[in-house]
């Protein structure tokens, strides 16, 4: 966890700090059983080609969880998440497995976000973000908007 930031240190445009995630088919398979997503979409490459997909994709909600990894890091452990939603706009594709444990070179997606808007509220210092995750050719797959709280130092 980064050290605690505070509402008095952001300022409206300011970019915090990437979050880099890697995929692979073994975390899918472990996903589908922590998240009960069992759909061969995420893990069959014969389903997955039927398709019409090509090969299995990553869960939409775990590209969620990243970016609630993402903003809760972020927020460290004094603020607090208020808000998040995202869309799944485009399909990723995890890296295949070179060795139990090893992943082939691939795709190393950032988790990013964006301060829009600082303000207080209720007697709470919030700032709103534009979050996404984006792939490996810059563009945003699973853009979004956070709301969090943080701590001021007044």
């Amino acid at each position: 966890m980064a050290e605690q930031v505070y509402w008095e240190d952001v300022e409206e445009g300011m970019e915090i700090p990437p979050l880099p995630k890697i995929a692979t088919t073994t975390m899918l398979v472990r996903w589908a059983g922590a998240s009960g997503d069992f759909n061969p979409l995420h893990y069959d490459e014969v389903f997955a080609a039927g398709q019409g997909v090509g090969k299995p994709i990553i869960h939409g909600a775990l590209k969620r969880q990243w970016l609630v990894h993402l903003m809760t890091d972020w927020v460290g452990e004094q603020g607090s998440l208020k808000k998040l939603s995202c869309q799944y706009r485009a399909m990723d594709y995890p890296r295949a497995m070179k060795a139990q444990g090893q992943p082939m070179d691939g795709e190393t997606w950032q988790c990013k976000g964006k301060i829009i808007k600082k303000y207080t509220e209720d007697g709470e210092h919030l700032v709103d973000l534009t979050i996404g995750v984006e792939n490996g050719k810059g563009e945003v797959t699973t853009p979004g908007t956070a709301t969090a709280a943080l701590p001021s130092r007044g």
